[in-house]
């Protein structure tokens, strides 16, 4: 069979809707594989090929696979199968120019094929023809034509379940907000969530049961720095889009920038800097007189790079004092320990930690250091810590600073109104929150650029994110992305608890 039937045989896999005649598919669907194989091989192997055109093909033709049987063993002897013939094709051939001129040939016959809908015709699909017109709906992943589904992995339960519980509610919102307008290209957004527990250990297992499982196209707001050094890696192996995690980690902003890694949200390193500015400069403190208290793990390390970074910035000598603890444990005694025996020179903290951890070393050190000033970072949920502080009394809320990625939730720009109205309308009782508020902003900036691209696919997708200047969405701060920035906004925003509990803005220079 030569390269061009192969190719139209494939196309016909795209054209027609499924029928009880599919169950003969998978005899078709093993012959193709040893004869797709070598071409989408040797077109990975060849530099001056896309490879996100390439793993368009495979995607396409997994999804032949998992459809042409339903018999697992069957599906994953055909699945090998498939990558060893990718595998030959990628060693077998070399990368000379006039076999890459042939691998492009043969890929752009298969595109070409993949992009034509199958001719209708009066008599019912043979087995193979309804074998082949099986995966239309599915021929990218996670887009049918009715839904786009996207996949968050976060903490049910644990630490961090509340910041979990509210970046999905977020992103929701926006979501629903979007559906009842008629969706994206008349699909509806639909997210779906696995659990990590917080537990990078989990969190693999979490990425492949929803790429896997659920054939998401994507994954928005995943929960956890040390998490999405796991996650990334797993993303971008599968050229899927990993957008806005709840992380302002330098895992997920490579410089120059991963191809499908895209962020919302300033980093823990210009959060901190932004802290040691507002201590240094408007409370005039003496950097000596600074401390650092984090999470161990790559979140605290960010964090304590940061404010080193700011210290050269200003051109401070003085060494960072940092006292830390274990991740995702309250286990902050040996810290606070350390804070008692350093407190004749401690006038200030800033915190690189999760909430309840937060509290408690607040909670410790509040009489024994009297006038300590507190400064956290935005990754600590702002809910939960003032709510867990609210619990100890008001001495203990009153003057926690803590820096935001997004606007205040009791302010009035338009977006800030939009996500309001929306939280109120799809999770009703719920109060307006500052993780949520970022769940909503970053499904916003998705909801325009999936919009904007037409037809759909992962590659497109990314372009159009590229593309994008100037995005006003009503926040009063410019965000923009470009081939060699993925980080929206830069933006750092200031508050401190009351004696209320109550957030408050802060100018923070």
């Amino acid at each position: 069979m030569t390269v061009r039937w192969s190719a139209l045989i494939i196309g016909s896999l795209f054209g027609a809707p499924l029928t009880p005649a599919f169950a003969a598919a998978s005899d078709m669907v093993r012959d193709l594989a040893g004869r797709v194989g070598p071409i989408v091989g040797q077109a990975s192997a060849c530099t001056d090929i896309a490879q996100g055109r390439v793993q368009t093909i495979v995607d396409r033709f997994r999804e032949a696979i998992r459809q042409s049987t339903t018999d697992d063993g069957e599906r994953d002897q055909l699945t090998r199968s498939f990558n060893g013939y990718i595998a030959e094709g990628r060693s077998r051939t070399g990368t000379s120019q006039a076999n890459c001129a042939t691998a492009e040939r043969q890929l752009t016959e298969l595109e070409r094929s993949l992009s034509q809908p199958a001719a209708a015709g009066p008599s019912a699909p043979s087995p193979a023809e309804a074998t082949t017109g099986a995966v239309a709906a599915a021929a990218v992943r996670g887009v049918t034509e009715r839904e786009i589904r996207f996949g968050i992995v976060m903490p049910f339960s644990g630490i961090r379940k509340e910041t979990g519980r509210q970046m999905k509610q977020g992103i929701e919102a926006a979501f629903a907000r979007a559906n009842d307008a008629g969706g994206v290209g008349g699909r509806t957004l639909r997210l779906v969530a696995a659990d990590d527990g917080y537990d990078p250990n989990r969190t693999l297992a979490a990425m492949g049961q929803l790429y896997d499982k659920e054939q998401v196209f994507g994954f928005i707001g995943n929960i956890g720095t040390a998490n999405s050094q796991v996650a990334i890696p797993y993303a971008l192996e599968r050229r899927a889009l990993y957008f806005a995690p709840n992380s302002g980690a330098l895992v997920v902003r490579r410089d120059p920038p991963d191809r499908y890694v895209f962020n919302y949200r300033a980093s823990y390193a210009e959060e901190t800097a932004a802290l040691v500015r507002y201590l240094v400069k408007m409370k005039r403190i003496p950097p000596r007189q600074i401390a650092v208290f984090t999470q161990q793990d790559a979140f605290g390390d960010d964090g304590f790079a940061g404010v080193g970074k700011a210290y050269r910035q200003l051109n401070v000598s003085d060494p960072v004092v940092r006292f830390t603890y274990p991740r995702a444990t309250m286990d902050v005694e040996e810290a606070v320990n350390q804070v008692k025996a350093y407190k004749p020179q401690l006038k200030a903290v800033i915190m690189v930690a999760t909430d309840r951890a937060a509290a408690k070393f607040i909670e410790k050190t509040r009489d024994a250091v009297p006038g300590l000033i507190y400064a956290n970072v935005s990754a600590v949920g702002s809910t939960s810590l003032a709510t867990e502080l609210k619990l100890l009394g008001p001495r203990f809320t009153n003057g926690v600073i803590v820096t935001q990625g997004v606007p205040a939730v009791s302010g009035y720009s338009s977006l800030v109104l939009d996500y309001k109205t929306a939280l109120a309308k799809y999770s009703p009782g719920e109060a307006p929150d500052y993780t949520s508020l970022e769940g909503y902003i970053a499904a916003t900036i998705l909801i325009q650029a999936l919009k904007q691209t037409d037809p759909l696919d992962t590659e497109r997708l990314v372009d159009t994110l590229e593309s994008m200047r100037s995005l006003d969405l009503g926040l009063g701060a410019p965000l923009a992305f470009g081939r060699a920035e993925h980080q929206a906004s830069h933006k750092i925003w200031g508050t401190a608890l009351d004696e209320t509990g109550t957030y408050q803005p802060i100018e923070l220079d």
